[in-house]
């Protein structure tokens, strides 16, 4: 947790951004894997954290907007429960630990709702993603399940995108931490990655290094010898030399903040040629895509430029062909680029999803339903306090191969034939953790070898 300070300047903060009403949070809740009594490792809500910083199940509050109020609601542990979780903190004492001056029973919450909604004022509250949290929004304001996602407030949201953008300098350092970790998971695969290894020994590994770090992991690792699958969570294939391997990989520091690195390493300790020529042209798309970043430049337009530099580089070995301003234009780098160059990252690896990529991404911005770019998370003109990762990708999908050349889809700028010998290669993809500053960026974290010569040398037996 944060000195109380900084929670309480994030709370007033907010308060001058909605005009009136209440504003309510709702904390997670213990999730069981099979029977209740057997949980999920517990996961607060990143938005709750940000304001209240209390990392513990059940927990709610409210902001009046107008009087200034402020409530924390929860219940105090039983006998029993310290029974099996041991003593804990008393409601009040959450309270005072981040500046909140009340703190009231759970079942007070409804009187509280129902009090602001009988005098016709507002209640807002943000998308929720746990079914949990949605029935307990239906019985606070009586909004049947089906329509509690469609009437959250979406000046609410707005509000709490716009603060939760910029990172704070000790969120910044919270991040850094992170990547830390992930840079020793990263480098740990490079040197530990063994032919006739399954892909579950190095990831298995991996996660214990998150662990024994005070962290945990901020999405399932993504380490396979097919790359190609862009979020491939399977890990039960045996490493051969010749294969490349993508390690997509994050640790979660103690606080929840997120780091999210990738990178792509011979399981031999050695690129082939083959391999080095399109490592090469991803190493690029990235480089130059670092060099583009700083404020007031939309990142629809550096995702673009990485576009161009990955069409240009599979232009130069004969996959790709014709005018490179054009097959971008048409869509045709998505043959082996399919998805965006990157997303904001904090308390979530995709930062803010859950209040909507709408608001997070592209504030106003229309997205472009072209294949490809239309997965693109972030477009909006980038300002200092963005944290954002950047990863450029080459990945040959066999079944994406087989839809387009059957209907002979960007043919004038793919050449098939050859792309057919490629057909078994795999994926590869960079990414790294960047800081958008006032005139440009800074890659955060300890540095992971990238260039080809650094990742030989890093997988040196």
């Amino acid at each position: 947790m944060f000195p109380r300070e900084i929670y309480v300047r994030r709370r007033e903060t907010l308060r001058k951004s909605v005009k009136t009403g209440l504003l309510l949070f709702l904390g997670n809740e213990e999730s069981p894997m099979n029977y209740p009594a057997n949980q999920y490792m517990f996961r607060q809500d990143s938005s709750f954290l940000y304001y209240w910083g209390l990392d513990a199940p059940g927990l709610a509050a409210v902001m009046d907007v107008d009087s200034g109020t402020e409530i924390l609601f929860g219940d105090d542990p039983t006998v029993a429960d310290i029974v099996w979780t041991g003593p804990q903190p008393l409601l009040r004492n959450k309270a005072e630990s981040v500046g909140v001056p009340q703190a009231m029973p759970t079942a007070a919450l409804a009187e509280i709702v129902s009090a602001v909604v009988q005098r016709s004022r507002a209640v807002h509250y943000l998308p929720p993603y746990r079914p949990e949290n949605i029935l307990k929004i239906e019985k606070l304001l009586g909004i049947h399940p089906s329509f509690v996602k469609g009437y959250a407030s979406v000046e609410f949201t707005k509000a709490v995108v716009a603060q939760r953008s910029i990172k704070a300098p000790e969120e910044i350092a919270e991040i850094e931490k992170a990547i830390d970790i992930t840079s020793e998971m990263q480098t740990y695969a490079m040197n530990a990655a063994r032919a006739g290894m399954i892909e579950r020994e190095i990831a298995g590994a991996m996660h214990g290094i998150a662990l024994a770090r005070g962290g945990d992991l901020a999405f399932p690792i993504i380490f396979s010898v097919h790359g190609e699958t862009l979020h491939n969570h399977y890990h039960g294939n045996v490493m051969q030399n010749g294969n490349i391997v993508v390690n997509d990989c994050g640790a979660e520091s103690g606080l929840h903040y997120a780091g999210d690195l990738t990178r792509t390493f011979p399981v031999s300790g050695k690129f082939t040629d083959r391999q080095k020529d399109l490592y090469r042209i991803v190493l690029d798309a990235q480089e130059k895509a670092l060099g583009a970043i700083k404020p007031g430049v939309p990142h629809r337009d550096i995702h673009l430029l990485a576009c161009r530099t990955l069409a240009s580089g599979l232009k130069e070995i004969g996959l790709m062909k014709g005018d490179v301003e054009e097959a971008v234009a048409a869509g045709a780098h998505a043959m082996f680029f399919q998805c965006g160059l990157g997303h904001m990252m904090g308390l979530d690896v995709h930062d803010m999803e859950d209040l909507g990529e709408q608001h997070v991404g592209y504030e106003g911005m229309q997205r472009n339903p072209q294949f490809g770019i239309c997965y693109l998370r972030l477009a909006k003109p980038l300002r200092p306090g963005f944290v954002i990762t950047t990863e450029p990708g080459i990945y040959i999908i066999p079944e994406l191969i087989d839809q387009w050349k059957a209907e002979h889809k960007n043919a004038q700028f793919i050449d098939y034939d050859l792309l057919e010998r490629y057909r078994d290669f795999g994926g590869i993809r960079i990414e790294d953790d960047v800081l958008v500053t006032e005139t440009g960026c800074r890659v955060l974290g300890k540095p992971v070898p990238k260039t080809i010569a650094a990742v030989e040398a890093a997988c040196a037996r």
